[in-house]
């Protein structure tokens, strides 16, 4: 019994160069690197592929989401409705207003095929409403203007401002995709980083929301490119990965396939200075 259970212990391992010996991984282990490296190859094959058609700048123009990729709340959105809303009477704890949004944000939007049409304000204030049961209007602009403001917001990458430098002066031009109202244009240019862009292909205003197309390729068609010669940047699949290709893009996912906006610089084969 000894014996076989020490066969048994044998054959889970195997020796390390060292002279040590290493546990071998699980099958799902092995398959999972497996895939890893799969992928890191197709990546580069495809990465060849394209320099061999577009030379060592391999994408001419790069369209980047906005919310969850360039910008994020500075804030837990649920803690800013209940401090903000505390003096309108909102009594609900920052779990509960969070569950409730999330049920009112997915849901489907009744009122229109778009969800944010011009300023957006019927939708918010409608998402606003059911997250906190306030139906005060004074309380629902209070946060509809503070969502304009900088306090508001924070970029995703401290280093952004160097890199979207660093793509024009290669002649890379850049966009910002977004599902989002009109209030974005003021946003970014408070935010100080609207002249990073060349154009900005908002939902509210080419009547299209990710992951249709047509967004993206309004966004291709403001910068004059073709779909192919350009890469979104996203951190959604379905709206961001799926729209984009769907409309003949390339396209990676933000926080899996790239984590900075240097990283994708250099995908795209443009260098930027430290």
């Amino acid at each position: 019994m000894a014996a076989a259970a020490a066969l048994r212990s044998a054959v889970a391992r195997r020796a390390h160069p060292g002279g040590g010996l290493r546990r071998l991984g699980t099958a799902a282990e092995a398959e999972r690197e497996s895939g890893a490296r799969w992928e890191l190859s197709a990546a580069r094959e495809y990465y060849d592929y394209r320099k061999s058609i577009y030379g060592d700048v391999t994408h001419r123009a790069l369209l980047v989401d906005a919310v969850g990729t360039l910008v994020v709340p500075a804030q837990p959105t649920a803690k800013v409705y209940k401090s903000i809303g505390e003096k309108y009477g909102v009594k609900y704890t920052e779990d509960e207003i969070l569950a409730r949004y999330r049920r009112a944000y997915e849901q489907p939007w009744g009122r229109s095929r778009l969800r944010y049409v011009d300023d957006g304000r019927p939708f918010w204030q409608h998402v606003v409403t059911s997250s906190t049961g306030c139906s005060d209007l004074q309380y629902f602009e209070e946060l509809y203007q503070y969502y304009m403001t900088e306090k508001a917001w924070k970029l995703c990458d401290p280093d952004a401002e160097n890199v979207f430098k660093a793509l024009r002066k290669a002649g890379v031009k850049t966009a910002v995709v977004s599902n989002f109202d009109t209030r974005l244009r003021p946003l970014l240019h408070v935010l100080k980083c609207d002249h990073w862009f060349d154009a900005v292909a908002v939902s509210a205003e080419v009547a299209a929301e990710k992951p249709n197309p047509t967004i993206f390729l309004k966004a291709c068609e403001y910068l004059g490119v073709k779909p192919e010669e350009a890469v979104h940047v996203g951190d959604d699949r379905r709206n961001d990965i799926w729209g984009a290709r769907d409309a003949g893009c390339d396209a990676w996912l933000w926080g899996s396939d790239v984590h900075s906006f240097k990283e994708v610089a250099e995908r795209i084969g443009v260098e930027v200075a430290k």
